[in-house]
């Protein structure tokens, strides 16, 4: 059985699902613009997998008559979709995002028109933009790893 893991930026919120994932989508339409805080949403379908919050508990938005937006209190990370037909989770919450690509494409009638662009962009790896933003070599993260911890913040040592 597969086991996926996640959660939000903080780690106040962690998540389980056990199951195949096989429905990964990108949403257009503007409430998950909104939602989402970006150009489109990613999001990952639970549906047939078996979902277990394993700390913490999200906060939702009735966003319409049918669905909600659940999201971490504590940082305001988004973490799902829940609809009628089922619940979704926003696909850069878990663990390993690359381990589940999209599919498909919804909500395509407000497509911002230069996503199709991007990957036309130039790229700058983080390290090699020092010189713009010398801050990076100072900075001292403070977000939940990427995998299940025992607690979370780690205890300061004094």
């Amino acid at each position: 059985m597969t086991v996926y893991t996640g959660g939000c930026q903080c780690g106040a919120v962690r998540f389980r699902v056990e199951g195949e994932l096989t429905h990964s989508s990108i949403c257009h339409c503007r409430m998950c613009q909104k939602a989402s805080g970006g150009y489109y949403a990613p999001l990952v379908s639970v549906r047939g997998a078996e979902l277990a919050w394993t700390r913490g508990e999200r906060k939702r938005f009735k966003s319409s008559n049918f669905a909600f937006r659940g999201f971490c209190g504590d940082c305001g990370t988004p973490l799902t979709y829940e609809a009628p037909d089922g619940l979704a989770i926003a696909a850069g919450a878990f663990d390993d995002p690359a381990a589940l690509p999209p599919t498909i494409q919804y909500g395509i009638e407000a497509k911002l028109p230069f996503t199709d662009r991007l990957h036309t962009l130039p790229g700058i790896r983080t390290e090699d933009d020092v010189e713009a933003a010398e801050f990076i070599n100072d900075i001292v993260s403070y977000q939940h790893p990427d995998h299940d911890t025992a607690a979370w913040p780690p205890e300061e040592k004094a």
